[in-house]
């Protein structure tokens, strides 16, 4: 069975997707952005904001669904600027510390909504 999972401490969906699906033991989010959740926009500030705000989304999503971050076994991270990897990293590491998960990061043309990072995950229930 599928469930749809809607959290309200995350930006709403720019599209006709769920914020994530919950089936067979595991929580598929979507590609989050920095999208600010009051107003729907990309956070300034460059990368370190907007990967913070990203994660932050996420984390969000997996708390309405049950989850946590703790819970994550793969994400996979689309960046357009990979001279940007380190700022990243370091905003990622500090939301990954005890098991970080699996992750591919590669570098886009662009992404929706002018976001310069989007990450997707995978978590356990």
């Amino acid at each position: 069975m599928l469930q749809a999972i809607k959290s309200e401490k995350a930006a709403a969906p720019i599209g006709p997707y769920s914020q994530a699906i919950k089936a067979g033991g595991f929580i598929f989010v979507a590609g989050e952005k920095g999208l600010d959740v009051k107003t729907g926009k990309i956070v300034p500030g460059g990368i370190g904001p907007e990967t913070r705000q990203t994660l932050e989304n996420i984390k969000g999503i997996l708390e309405e669904a049950g989850s946590s971050m703790n819970k994550v076994v793969q994400s996979f991270v689309f960046m357009t600027d990979l001279a940007d990897f380190a700022k990243m990293n370091e905003v990622y590491a500090e939301y990954f510390t005890a098991t970080p998960p699996g992750r591919t990061t590669v570098e886009v043309k662009a992404l929706p909504a002018g976001a310069h990072i989007e990450i997707t995950v995978t978590a356990l229930e």
